[in-house]
Order: C-alpha cells, then sequence, then structure tokens
C-alpha cells in the first residue's frame, strides 16, 4: 500500500464555526480552524452543501443548486474589505451558543448595505472582477437573483403561488422586472459576488495548509428553488407545475415510517434527451467549489423511493428505476475526472454496488452501524476495503458520545466492548472509535468534530425525520485545545495518514497496485 494516499479528515459544517452575526460564516474562525486541521494533520475538510437554505434551514432543502448561501458570508471581512463601517458591526449575536436563525434578517440588512456600497463606489479592478463573475456565472446567476427579488417581493411564498404569469416565466413579466427592479437584482448578483470571493480566499489557504475540500451534492432540490422555477421541465410536475410524487426513503434505520423529503422527482427522461445539461452544469459547478464531493443518497441514482406527494408518510412509496449509468458516463465524458464519494447507506442492492464500483467511488462506513447483528458487520474495520471512507458518525447520527450513552442497545453495548474491551469511563468509547477508524485499511478517514472533542447528545447536528431543531450547533470560541491537535497528530503519524496525493486523491478512485512496500 502507498501510504502516501491514507488522509484523515474533519466533518464541519460552515454554520458551526463561532463567528459574529449569530451564525458560523467564512470569517476568522473559519481561517482558525484551518490552522488546527493543519497541526493535527487532518488533510480533509467536510462541509454540508453552501446553497442558500429555505424553510427548516436544512442545507439540504436549498433554495439553488448553484448559489451560495449569503449567510455564509463574514461580515468582518466585508468591514475589512472597506464595504461596511467596522461599528456597524456592533450589537451582532455573538460568536457563541447555538445558530441564531431568527438573526438572520439583520444579517441579510448589512449585508445589502454592503452590497449598495459596493455598486456605489467608483469603478476599479475589483469591478472588473465582479464583471467578470457575473458573465462567468451567468446561466445560473440572472435566473438565481431574478428568484431571490421575486420571492422577497411576493412574501417568500412558493414561486408556485407567485402571480402566474411570474410562476410561469412569461417574457413580459421577466422584462418589467429587469426594468423596475434593476438596482435590487445588482445586489444580489454582489451578494453572490462577495460569497465567491470569500469562498475563494477561504479555499486558497486551505489548499497552502495541505487542507482539501470536500463538499456534498444533495441528489435533490427543494420544489421551492429558482432550480424548478427555471427548468420545470427537467422535474416530474403535473400541469399546473406541481408535484404528483415526491423524493424520501423507506422505513428504515431512521424511523419506521420512512421519510417523506417532499423534493420533487426528476424527469429523467428529458434529462437524458437534452444529454444531462442540467446536471452537467451542477456537478462542473461543484467541481469549481470543491477538490472532492460526496453524492448523497447515491442509491438515488440507480433507483428512488417515489412517495405520493398527498401521503402524509413514505410508507406507500416505490423504488422506480433511474439512468444513473447513463448519467456518470455522461458526467465523466464532459468533465473528466470525476472526485466523488458515494454515500451508499441505507437499503443498498447489488445493483447499486454494482453502479458504484463501475465508476471507482468509494462507499462509506459508519462506525456506529456495526454492532448489531451480524449482518451489521460490514460497518466494522476488519471487513473495509481499501477504497472506502470511513467515520465514526454523520451529521445524521448522534455523536459518538451521544450514541453510546443513549442509544445503544444493552446488545450493542456488549458488542462494542467485546470488539474494543471494557471502559472505566463513558468518554473512552470516543477515543476507542476514533482509534479504529483511523488505524483501519480505508483511504480516507473522516471524524465529525463532536467526536474530536468529546462531545454528547446536545451536540448532534440532525435528527433525521424530526421537523424542528436542527443544524444549529456550534462549538464554543475556546473548544479547539492544541492537546486535540497534538493526539490527532500523533495518532495520524502512527496510522500513516499524515501525507497527501494531488490531484484530489487521485479522483478518490481504487489505489494503483503496488509491487513492493516502501
Amino acid at each position: 500500500m502507498d501510504r502516501s494516499r491514507r488522509v484523515s479528515g474533519i466533518l464541519l459544517h460552515l454554520t458551526s464555526l463561532p463567528s459574529l452575526g449569530g451564525i458560523g460564516d467564512m470569517g476568522p474562525a473559519a481561517f482558525a480552524f484551518v490552522d488546527f486541521l493543519h497541526s493535527a494533520k487532518q488533510r480533509l475538510w467536510q462541509v454540508l452543501p453552501l446553497s442558500p437554505v429555505g424553510y427548516g434551514n436544512s442545507p439540504y432543502a436549498a433554495l439553488s443548486a448553484f448559489a451560495g448561501n449569503p449567510l455564509l458570508i463574514s461580515l468582518e471581512k466585508l468591514a475589512d474589505g472597506g464595504w461596511l463601517p467596522h461599528e456597524r458591526l456592533q450589537g451582532l449575536p455573538p460568536a457563541q451558543g447555538p445558530v441564531n436563525f431568527a438573526a438572520a434578517s439583520e444579517k441579510f440588512a448589512l449585508l445589502v448595505e454592503a452590497a449598495q456600497n459596493f455598486l456605489d463606489a467608483p469603478k476599479g479592478d475589483e469591478w472588473q472582477r465582479f464583471e467578470y463573475f457575473c458573465e462567468e456565472h451567468r446561466s445560473w446567476l440572472n435566473d438565481w437573483v431574478m428568484y431571490a427579488v421575486l420571492r422577497r417581493r411576493f412574501g417568500y411564498a412558493c414561486w408556485c403561488d407567485w402571480p402566474r404569469e411570474f410562476a410561469t416565466r412569461q417574457p413580459e413579466a421577466l422584462e418589467s422586472l429587469l426594468r423596475e427592479s434593476r438596482r435590487e437584482l445588482a445586489i444580489e448578483q454582489v451578494i453572490q459576488f462577495f460569497f465567491a470571493v470569500q469562498w475563494g480566499e477561504l479555499l486558497a489557504y486551505c489548499h497552502a495548509r495541505d487542507v482539501k475540500v470536500m463538499g456534498d451534492v444533495a441528489i435533490f432540490v427543494n420544489y421551492d428553488s429558482a432550480d424548478v422555477w427555471t427548468h420545470p421541465d427537467q422535474f416530474s410536475l403535473d400541469a399546473d407545475l406541481r408535484p404528483v410524487e415526491v423524493a424520501g426513503v423507506p422505513p428504515d434505520y431512521f424511523s419506521e415510517t420512512g421519510q417523506k423529503w417532499g423534493n420533487p422527482l426528476y424527469n429523467w427522461e428529458a434529462m437524458r434527451q437534452d444529454g444531462f445539461s442540467w446536471w452537467v452544469a451542477r456537478v462542473r459547478r461543484s467541481m469549481q467549489l470543491y477538490d472532492l464531493i460526496r453524492l448523497d443518497h447515491f442509491r438515488g441514482f440507480e433507483a428512488y423511493w417515489a412517495v405520493p406527494a398527498a401521503d402524509e408518510t413514505a410508507i406507500n412509496g416505490q423504488w422506480v428505476k433511474a439512468p444513473g449509468e447513463a448519467l456518470f458516463a455522461t458526467l465523466r465524458h464532459e468533465l473528466g475526472m470525476l472526485p466523488f464519494v458515494a454515500e451508499d447507506l441505507g437499503l443498498i442492492t447489488p445493483e447499486v454496488e454494482a453502479l458504484r464500483m463501475k465508476f471507482e467511488m468509494p462507499g462509506m462506513k459508519i462506525l456506529q452501524f456495526g454492532f448489531g447483528d451480524r449482518g451489521a458487520h460490514s460497518y466494522l474495520p476488519h471487513l473495509y476495503e481499501e477504497n472506502a471512507v470511513v467515520y465514526t458518525g454523520t451529521h445524521d447520527n448522534n455523536t459518538t458520545l451521544g450514541w453510546w450513552v443513549e442509544n445503544t442497545s444493552e446488545a450493542e453495548r456488549r458488542n462494542v466492548q467485546t470488539y474494543f474491551g471494557t471502559f472505566t469511563h463513558e468518554a473512552q468509547v470516543v477515543w476507542a472509535m476514533i482509534r479504529a477508524a483511523e488505524a483501519s485499511v480505508a483511504r480516507v478517514c473522516i471524524l465529525p468534530l463532536q467526536d474530536v472533542l468529546h462531545l454528547g447528545s446536545s451536540a448532534r447536528m440532525n435528527t433525521p425525520a424530526l421537523p424542528d431543531g436542527n443544524w444549529s450547533w456550534r462549538y464554543e470560541p475556546d473548544a479547539l485545545h492544541p492537546d486535540f491537535a497534538s493526539q490527532l497528530a500523533a495518532l495520524m503519524e502512527m496510522t500513516d495518514r499524515d501525507g497527501w496525493v494531488d490531484p484530489a486523491l487521485e479522483a478518490l478512485g481504487p489505489p494503483e497496485e503496488q509491487g513492493t512496500e516502501d
């Protein structure tokens, strides 16, 4: 085995950073976190989708598959750049405690103020960069800014409830919008430009500190999104532009009634006929933002769970085949190397596994899943393959400490202690799980920051099927103690995970055959 190909990273969404303004962003805390990753010899930072969020604040229920979330823009960096007076930041929610989604309107008002200052400033080099950005991204940017302005104009109602001339994108209505709301549209363009500049700076800092970024592409998009409003022909809608069936998953580990996500399903035949152009554009955009890409709900590319839109639960759904092989072949032809990780959790069939292996994507192994009956042992390290990404848990799991204390059965607890030995206190299970994941043969290991910090269930990020109370966890400003970094760095050396290989871990494909081991 080429040990330089073994790496480790940390899962942390940007909103979980202790930033000024009540929500994590791309400001000083993000750069400090990259320094922590570097000192801990972590070579990957995995984030959740960076898209603007709608109802429920879930990054997996985004208003756009292409735009950036304005709330991730750092007001401090805008002030440092001269687009806001520093005194305007006084009185903002502090950089501690849970995410304050209620304060979002206050932050957005300051983003608008900064964008207005940008538009009114003398036109220099920064203006040329802005014009280049608008031209480069016009294929999605123009529709996004119209959607954002109209959504605000009509009281944040779903686009399907707007006046019909706007809901159906009548040319005369859109032309009137362009005439009457030119300034408001330009402000939205500038906000997206701010996002792009700050993300580019943060990504460059990551690369300078030997850290790559793994992004997350949610398989589906929100019905109330710029994507469905702009491309209704690409989705399975009825004559009134309403979904007949929606996405979800059948009953599983997380929910006895399944999960009715509510996302509209794709019109795969229409997508196939136009060469999957929407998907090509979406993945191209993701490859601009990230070094590696986790494909959420990978099994949905082989077959998806279609739920009647009128049903309250997902029990009565059915599996419908998807053209995953044709899609990935097209993406590979159009974009070349595909740095994908397949989120292959849930009910995985031989067909799903064959699709993943055909395109040489590593799958995911969740250590918390491995201690049930014997069928769960595929999640234990002694059965891993090299081309895999192992996690102690994900954003959908409880923290490892919370799982051990609150979610394990007596049988699971016995199995854990049979595997690792007896613990004298509860927190020891966390480091035992971390060591097992890092020492496994899997080429990539990802640890949620909550596990690195040994936090309990109060730090859980998301509980699937729970409609409220998710996505709000943030770590405290003083949480990244140097001892955590030293402990991780030592473990990386012992498990040969302190190297890196470019480009993008050679697309995360299977390792090359090695004649001898160094």
